[in-house]
């Protein structure tokens, strides 16, 4: 994919990860939709701003309509309530299915046909070690990584046909407002940015931006006793 010939959207794209990867995608020359809830927080210069809720239907269906050129669609916007699934409160817990889940779901549902009608293209879901790893308090939000990673599966093989890969990039923290009261090592998301660039420049279906991610996507084929070794200690 040559990126200087793209229209890309990425969601979420007023703060953290979302306007580095706008910014990222800029400094190639692509044209770029900053899609926000409020668009008037969008200050990065250049980008086109949109609005955006994706887990409103509606504005999904607007978005999709006023950005029907699109080739290169990224799904970054995510929240992060810290809801555990045994006892935390179910309106984050919904909060985090509605906007991981449905709302990426939502988003290919309603611009897939587009890139289609556009001679094809790429979607990149940006997901997280904690699609393939739980740790207590994330609960919810490990959940619904889960499942985006799962829903992620699921368009590769109805897309791929249609000319549209389907990607997803892995990280741990990044150094964002979203993790500010996380006391653990985290990641440059400008860095994170270029290489979720260069990942799906290179076609890439599977993005492993960071350490973390690398050794957890290892320690899969171990098996229960290798992802989680707590289990075993007694």
């Amino acid at each position: 994919m040559n990126i200087s010939k793209q229209i890309a959207l990425v969601t979420g794209a007023n703060r953290g990860l979302g306007r580095h990867l706008a910014n990222e995608l800029l400094s190639r020359g692509a044209k770029v939709y900053a899609g926000a809830r409020i668009p008037e927080s969008i200050d990065l210069p250049g980008v086109i701003p949109l609005k955006l809720d994706i887990t409103d239907e509606k504005s999904v269906a607007a978005a999709a309509e006023a950005a029907n050129d699109v080739t290169l669609l990224i799904n970054n916007a995510g929240s992060s309530t810290g809801a555990a699934l045994l006892d935390g409160d179910m309106e984050k817990i919904h909060l985090e299915m509605n906007t991981h889940y449905f709302g990426t779901l939502s988003m290919i549902r309603a611009f897939a046909p587009i890139l289609e009608t556009n001679g094809g293209g790429t979607i990149l879901n940006i997901l997280s070690v904690l699609s393939w790893f739980s740790s207590s308090g994330y609960g919810a939000y490990s959940a619904a990584k889960s499942a985006q990673w799962s829903l992620t599966n699921s368009f590769r093989l109805a897309l791929g046909p249609k000319n549209i890969r389907v990607s997803g990039l892995h990280v741990g923290f990044m150094d964002t407002d979203m993790t500010a009261n996380i006391q653990a090592p985290k990641v440059n998301p400008a860095e994170i940015a270029r290489i979720a660039i260069d990942g799906i420049e290179t076609d890439s279906f599977e993005i492993v931006a960071d350490e973390t991610s690398s050794k957890v996507l290892q320690n899969l084929s171990g098996g229960v006793s290798a992802v989680y070794p707590q289990l075993f200690s007694k």
